[in-house]
C-alpha cells in the first residue's frame, strides 16, 4: 500500500488544518493507521492512531489529547487527523503509516525510534508550520 499524506500548511496560531492519508483509493479498513511528527533537531513522536475498523479504538499523545481527532471516512478509504487550537510546537514534518495495530507507535508522545520498513506502509511528510 502507497501512502499519501496530505493537508499540511502555514497557520496562525489557534488555527486548525486537517490532514489526510489515503492510498490511492484502496481501503484501509483492515489496518491501524497512525501519524508521526517530527521537528527540526527532535525525534520522531507517535501523536495518534486508530486501530483497524473490527477494534476502532483511538489513542493520543498527552501532548495533542484534547486538541487532535483522528477519524476514517464513510468508505474507509482515508483516515483523517482534525487538528485544532494548534501551537508553535505543533510545528512539524507529520507523517503517517500504516500496520497491523497501534502498538508500533507506541509509547505516543515518546521517541519513536522504528525504522519505516517495520510498518505496513509508510507515507511522505506533510509539512505543519504554526507561526504568527
Amino acid at each position: 500500500v502507497q501512502l499519501q499524506a496530505s493537508g499540511g500548511g502555514l497557520v496562525q496560531p489557534g488555527g486548525s488544518l486537517r490532514l489526510s492519508c489515503t492510498a490511492s483509493g484502496k481501503s484501509l479498513d483492515y489496518l491501524a493507521v497512525g501519524w508521526f511528527r517530527q521537528a527540526p533537531g527532535k525525534g520522531r513522536e507517535g501523536i495518534a492512531c486508530i486501530e483497524n475498523v473490527r477494534r476502532g479504538a483511538t489513542s493520543y499523545a498527552d501532548s495533542v489529547k484534547g486538541r487532535f481527532s483522528i477519524s476514517r471516512n464513510d468508505d474507509k478509504t482515508a483516515v483523517y487527523l482534525q487538528m485544532v487550537s494548534l501551537e508553535p510546537e505543533d510545528t512539524a514534518v507529520h507523517t503517517c503509516a500504516t500496520d497491523i495495530g497501534c502498538d508500533t507507535w507506541r509509547p505516543l508522545g515518546g521517541d519513536n525510534s522504528r525504522s519505516p520498513s517495520e510498518f505496513h506502509s509508510w507515507g511522505q511528510g506533510t509539512q505543519v508550520t504554526v507561526s504568527s
